[in-house]
């Protein structure tokens, strides 16, 4: 099988959690984040699918929303209907530098309802050029 058509949509569903529409859209996380969905956030908390989807539907109007890039992302096969996701990650400072570089990984599952997202880790790392 030729991995890059799956990698490219795999990157988009990811890139799509990363849009403050999708992000505050309840319909849109519980098409993305399947049902048992779990998270390593870049802190080293743990949240559950409950934990996640509150907290990105609660609004912060103290905080405008944050702009992700992201890039260096690859796939991994891991069985039929399993893929691993990994890539690298900033937040778009006001000034235009990034911030919070994150390195990230997120098990990807092929459901009835398409590809879900089964688990997501973010381990804090160094700035790239």
């Amino acid at each position: 099988m030729n991995p890059q058509p799956l990698l490219a949509e795999l990157r988009a569903l990811e890139l799509q959690l990363h849009q403050p529409a999708v992000r505050s859209d309840a319909a849109a996380l519980a098409r993305l984040l399947h049902a048992d969905f779990a998270e390593i956030g870049r802190s080293g908390r743990a949240y559950t699918r409950a934990d996640m989807v509150a907290h990105l539907l609660e609004p912060d109007d103290a905080q405008p929303p944050v702009t992700i890039v992201a890039d260096a992302f690859a796939l991994s096969l891991l069985a039929p209907g399993v893929a691993l996701l990994n890539y690298r990650s900033a937040h778009r400072a006001a000034a235009g530098g990034l911030q919070r570089h994150t390195l990230r990984s997120s098990l990807w599952l092929h459901t009835p309802l398409g590809w879900q997202m089964r688990f997501h880790q973010g381990t804090a790392t160094e700035a790239w050029a």
